[in-house]
């Protein structure tokens, strides 16, 4: 069997983290690099990133996250937020770096621009948050098998009061809202949940090769 795919087997939504051990510099740096180079449309990434280690802040954010103790308990929790809306300078910022990077001219990359600002543009505020907020969950999956990978355990939380984080983070007069969180260390041995067999769609009732 490959290695990724033991990984993957490894992995669980972790319930209990041990609150005694934190992920070192060097593992939790190859975590966030995973992250900023996970794929997304266009190559926008339209959507921001908090590594939160802080304890206190962890705290005020606990009881608006239903009181699970990956909030609290976990090395790292790492809140993903998405830009509500954007207007042209998300594509001319991307774009100017693209030009940089790679040393091309603004008359080589016209095309693409008036590309993409044909399709983003005419979306509605609704559909540019949806379309945003998906993007982030790219960024979750690459992070979360990246861990597996390093042995580090992951819990993935959508229960959390959405609301309530950008108000505690600020994001409201950042033009951010909170979409999931990620809970990174370890897991503590009393975690049950690490002993159950994983559960699946078999391969019959998932896969269609057409």
């Amino acid at each position: 069997m490959k290695e990724i795919i033991k990984d993957l087997n490894w992995r669980y939504a972790t319930k209990k983290f041990d609150s005694t051990k934190k992920v070192s510099q060097e593992d939790l740096d190859t975590l966030l690099e995973a992250t900023r180079l996970s794929a997304s449309s266009y190559g926008l990434q339209p959507y921001h990133i908090f590594v939160v280690e802080n304890s206190s802040l962890r705290e005020r954010l606990k009881p608006h996250s239903w009181n699970q103790s990956q909030i609290t308990d976990a090395s790292h929790l790492i809140i993903f937020s998405n830009r509500n809306s954007f207007g042209e300078e998300l594509v001319d910022n991307y774009l100017e770096n693209v030009m940089e990077t790679r040393g091309l001219s603004s008359d080589a990359i016209k095309g693409y621009s008036e590309f993409m600002k044909s399709k983003l543009m005419g979306l509605s505020d609704d559909d540019k948050s949806n379309w945003t907020s998906k993007q982030t969950y790219i960024a979750l999956g690459n992070l979360m098998t990246v861990a597996a990978s390093l042995k580090i355990d992951t819990c993935a939380m959508e229960g959390f009061e959405a609301e309530k984080y950008d108000e505690i983070l600020g994001l409201e007069n950042q033009n951010l809202s909170t979409t999931v969180v990620l809970a990174v260390g370890y897991r503590s041995r009393s975690d049950e949940t690490q002993h159950l067999p994983k559960v699946r769609h078999s391969k019959e009732k998932l896969f269609t090769h057409l």
